[in-house]
């Protein structure tokens, strides 16, 4: 990409023709939701900066059951529903998203867990996964914290709430093992792949 272009668009690794595409697909999920309403799942890797989506999702809850938002954390269900499509219906709290994948390991569908990566397989593409808030929510401590990255890099410069801007948020994911063994594995979810 021109380096103009980077430094206003999106944290992006693809070659200008599949960045073009991706750009287009945003456009298009965002046109649909200005035409068509509220969508059933969310495209969490559309979003320009996806953790103000993520607040928003916990003010509007925070408004609805009047919780103070500082209260509020997320919880994380890993579906069975593989795609958007197949979603028939908004959950009545929270979101769902869809459009991450996972790197240094894989969701298998079988045990509903995190697993090592099948032979050759770099990357796997996560099913739909709710994001639910709950008043004092303490996390599992056998759930792995799993980071989720905007790109591949997983690197970023520290924006002004002190994070990375390439970080997004430690989704909790139902793990077989001690999380400690996907920490070493450095499994993370990321929201696109670089081609």
């Amino acid at each position: 990409m021109p380096p103009n272009w980077t430094a206003a668009a999106y944290l992006c690794l693809k070659p200008l023709t599949t960045w073009y595409l991706d750009l287009l697909e945003r456009i298009n999920f965002f046109d649909l939701w200005l035409k068509e309403g509220q969508p059933k799942s969310f495209w969490i890797s559309g979003f320009f900066f996806p953790q103000g989506f993520m607040t928003g999702v916990l003010q509007t809850h925070a408004r609805t059951y009047q919780i103070a938002i500082d209260k509020l954390k997320f919880s994380f269900e890993i579906l069975v529903q593989e795609s958007a499509e197949e979603i028939e219906e908004e959950p009545e709290d929270g979101v769902y998203i869809y459009g991450l994948y996972m790197d240094g390991a894989r969701w298998d569908r079988e045990t509903m867990a995190i697993a090592d990566q099948f032979p050759s397989e770099m990357y796997d593409k996560m099913p739909v996964i709710h994001f639910k808030p709950h008043e004092d929510f303490k996390r599992s401590e056998d759930d792995y914290a799993c980071p989720c990255y905007k790109t591949t890099t997983r690197a970023g410069v520290l924006s002004t709430t002190g994070q990375s801007t390439n970080y997004i948020v430690a989704i909790d994911t139902p793990s077989q093992e001690h999380p400690k063994v996907w920490v070493q594995r450095a499994a993370a979810f990321v929201c696109m792949l670089n081609d």
